[in-house]
């Protein structure tokens, strides 16, 4: 079976499956029949994770861009939307907030600066309400701890204690909101 191999100084053996195919990261100096070895005890799970990452692929091939018109339509509902949950969400939190930026982005859904700036994803937009107010709490989170501490963690589950089904939810259907994008388009 053929698969990528990415060696660092990690000590254990992971494998993966994405679009590309198969990726195996090993430690430096694991003996390359060790991992071969490892990677044909797992070829019942490589083929289970092959045909969904596949079936997945296809799905997103069938996702088509918006027009520019939808592009305007979502940005003017985001503008709506997305500071209305910021100031709903701010005082729970205890927190304040800068200036709020909407972009349609391809690799992040928010952000947060240390002078309390925000910035999000217009796809937020296409989003359940509950997905998009679970980046809100998030990036306002950052605010009060600017890191991915239990801190920090503790402080988005007081606000929002579904926040990893959430935040699942926006990893499992991330990829077909921002396939969305038109081709030129990240305004």
């Amino acid at each position: 079976m053929e698969y990528e191999l990415i060696r660092s100084r990690r000590r254990t053996v992971s494998l993966s499956v994405t679009p590309r195919g198969v990726v195996v990261r090993a430690p430096l100096r694991m003996a390359k029949r060790d991992i071969d070895r490892f990677v044909e005890s797992r070829r019942d799970w490589i083929a289970l994770h092959t045909a969904r990452v596949e079936a997945r692929e296809r799905a997103l091939s069938a996702v088509e861009p918006m027009t520019e018109a939808e592009l305007e339509a979502l940005r003017a509902e985001a503008l709506r939307a997305i500071p209305e949950r910021v100031a709903h969400f701010a005082p729970i939190v205890g927190v304040r907030y800068g200036r709020i930026t909407l972009r349609a982005q391809r690799t992040r859904w928010g952000s947060c600066s240390a002078k309390g700036d925000l910035s999000f994803n217009i796809l937020l937009a296409l989003a359940p309400p509950e997905v998009l107010d679970s980046v809100v709490v998030h990036e306002l989170c950052h605010i009060l701890e600017p890191n991915h501490s239990p801190r920090f963690y503790a402080q988005v589950l007081r606000v929002c204690p579904d926040y990893y089904a959430h935040s699942r939810w926006l990893r499992e259907n991330g990829d077909a909101l921002q396939r969305r994008l038109p081709a030129k388009g990240n305004g």
